[in-house]
């Protein structure tokens, strides 16, 4: 091995540990591949540079995925995560409409979430990642939303709340069939309800915290929340 592809692999591994100077310089480093990915994806009704962010955001994913003891070689390991991550967006046309800051946030957020995981051991609660990005809650539970999948079906709200316990239902996320078909009945739901319920219950914001994320009161929050679970209760209940 060279001395180059020496400090190629260590300078992965700081990123990979939550470095973040390592991070910035690898993402530099691998600029022109996430661009060479990105021009595929040209004329989709995206902008370049936002097809860029989602490339970056695909780009960590595959710092952190990345297997050293394999042998493979990581830009071949990287290039399907980073087409993976745009080809995710055109296709669900993103959970929120979102804008460069907000990837920018998302792209962020990925970054602290994987460093306190290795410093706690375990995954960091929201008010530690709002400490450690000096970021709202609710900021962090949008970019969330934007760049990724929701939590467990089982997540609490902070009043204990869970989705499938407001439902009635059976412990959904033990069948698998059962799980996709409430998401696919959440994904059905109107925009400001299933971002109601994705927030409420996937997320575990209070209602005050949607209201302030979504831009409505508290009361339209709370309608939003029970014209969503009904509509869930008649398409997933028994």
């Amino acid at each position: 091995m060279t001395a180059t592809q020496e400090e190629n692999l260590a300078l992965l591994q700081a990123a990979q540990q939550g470095d973040q100077e390592a991070c910035e310089r690898v993402l530099t480093e691998n600029n022109g591949l996430i661009w060479s990915i990105v021009r595929r994806y040209y004329g989709r009704g995206v902008e370049p540079e936002d097809l860029y962010q989602l490339g970056c955001l695909g780009f960590l994913k595959a710092v952190q995925g990345f297997d050293f003891s394999y042998g493979t070689c990581f830009s071949t390991y990287a290039v399907p995560k980073i087409a993976g991550e745009i080809r995710r967006f055109l296709r669900d046309d993103g959970a929120v409409k979102v804008g460069r800051s907000l990837r920018e946030q998302a792209q962020m957020l990925y970054t602290v979430r994987e460093r306190l995981r290795q410093e706690l051991g375990r995954e960091p609660v929201l008010s530690e990642l709002s400490q450690a990005t000096g970021l709202e809650v609710e900021e962090i539970a949008r970019a969330d939303l934007a760049a990724g999948a929701p939590e467990s079906l089982q997540q609490e709200t902070a009043e204990g709340l869970t989705l499938e316990g407001m439902l009635g239902t059976e412990a959904p996320e033990e069948s698998m069939v059962e799980r996709i078909a409430l998401r696919e009945a959440i994904d059905r739901l109107p925009e400001k309800e299933k971002l109601t319920i994705l927030l409420r219950f996937y997320k575990g914001l209070t209602q005050e915290q949607v209201a302030k994320v979504l831009g409505v009161s508290q009361v339209q929050v709370s309608r939003l929340e029970r014209r969503g679970i009904g509509h869930l209760r008649e398409s997933f209940g028994p």
